[in-house]
């Protein structure tokens, strides 16, 4: 097939509501949910997704005000979790992070991508799921559709297109498994 023959163009698939949704969650975010000091106002920050549709139960945990959400209403956090600075949830799909799971700095969660093998580049998403007790570490990448099991720790940089084994260390580009973690009792 010619290059001439291809038709150019994405439609987006998403809905009007969906997209009057980010329009009002993106002026909260910038107003609202930006401006706050990163060292307090977790609460307040928890309550906004919430009012967003965001599945948070009042909870203590932390959230960064750089942190970027796609759409609050896809996202689920389970109590204890700390998403730190410049993290990106691209939650087209939903985005479930379990008990006392970290997300470090400038990590990106991406639920969606597009369909190489269409002309049109048809959107597809796949839900992610973090674990209880997963560490994902500073700008990891977790691609559509990965569940990282209970307690495994994603390494820096990492680039993580398949599953993730509890209670194991991942790390590379792609990547790939390195030990089984292993937690020390304190004295």
């Amino acid at each position: 097939m010619s290059i001439q023959n291809i038709k150019p163009g994405y439609k987006n698939e998403l809905s009007l509501k969906n997209k009057t949704g980010r329009f009002v969650w993106f002026f909260t975010w910038m107003l609202l949910f930006r401006p706050t000091p990163h060292w307090c106002l977790n609460r307040w920050r928890f309550f906004l997704l919430r009012c967003m549709g965001a599945k948070i139960p009042i909870i203590r945990g932390s959230i960064r005000p750089t942190c970027r959400i796609w759409a609050p209403w896809n996202l689920e956090i389970a109590p204890g979790v700390a998403i730190d600075e410049s993290v990106f949830l691209y939650c087209v799909a939903p985005i479930k992070v379990g008990l006392r799971a970290v997300i470090s700095r400038e990590a990106f969660l991406c639920t969606a991508s597009h369909d190489i093998h269409s002309n049109n580049r048809k959107l597809i998403t796949a839900p992610i799921i973090i674990g209880d007790y997963v560490w994902v570490a500073a700008r990891a990448f977790i691609g559509p559709g990965v569940t990282i099991g209970e307690g495994a720790v994603v390494g820096a940089c990492a680039v993580v297109t398949r599953d993730v084994e509890p209670w194991t260390v991942v790390a590379g580009n792609p990547a790939r498994f390195i030990k089984k973690r292993e937690i020390r009792e304190q004295a």
